[in-house]
């Protein structure tokens, strides 16, 4: 199932977050060696809570190098979620401490990074090793992010549903009104027009 997609030093890179309606989009960008074996590793989406935070010590520590950016809010306002997700990418391979002569990352969209040669990959995460590592990385600190402003404003409870459009998030909203974390440029409730800021 998982493999190389070359000989290559090879980046993978992926995102989470970017169908919240507050926090940031989180990206992450991980290059593994290539004797690099993890039975448990997979599509972050695939595993749970536990298995991922257990899993994100592991990977940074046998990685051979690995990122992390988050793009907030004001930024995904301006620039659009698509473009707030790539510059995510982009910033965390720029963090990356190791020549990378490939990218492979995760969904159908993505800019020339560097002139380092890409190709996307539709579910990506589920075939290979490097973005399923780094799945998991941008989906552990983006957690750990939105757990850390749930203390701010606990009324949203976005230590649970991490600022995705659950119907207490959006009831939430709707006694509350929004935050500095929100994102103005959603739809933050279903029959939203136009929101009074």
């Amino acid at each position: 199932m998982y493999k190389s997609y070359s000989k290559l030093i090879e980046a993978g890179t992926d995102e989470a977050g970017r169908g919240c309606l507050a926090g940031p989009v989180t990206a992450a960008a991980v290059i593994l060696p290539s004797d690099f074996k993890n039975d448990v590793i997979n599509d972050s989406k695939q595993l749970s809570e536990i298995k991922r935070k257990l899993l994100k010590p592991i990977i940074e520590k046998d990685a051979s190098c690995f990122g992390v950016a988050h793009i907030y809010p004001d930024v995904i306002d301006k620039i659009n979620i698509l473009n707030a997700s790539i510059l995510g990418m982009h910033q965390a391979l720029e963090q990356l401490t190791s020549p990378i002569e490939h990218i492979i990352v995760d969904g159908n969209k993505f800019k020339p990074y560097n002139d380092v040669p890409h190709q996307c990959i539709i579910k990506g995460d589920s075939k290979y090793l490097s973005i399923a590592a780094a799945s998991i990385l941008a989906k552990t600190y983006r957690d750990a992010y939105m757990e850390q402003i749930h203390e701010e404003f606990p009324m949203y409870n976005w230590k649970k549903n991490k600022g995705y459009p659950t119907k207490e998030h959006r009831e939430a909203i709707r006694k509350y009104g929004v935050t500095k974390y929100h994102r103005t440029s959603f739809r933050l409730l279903p029959e939203q027009l136009k929101l009074e800021l």
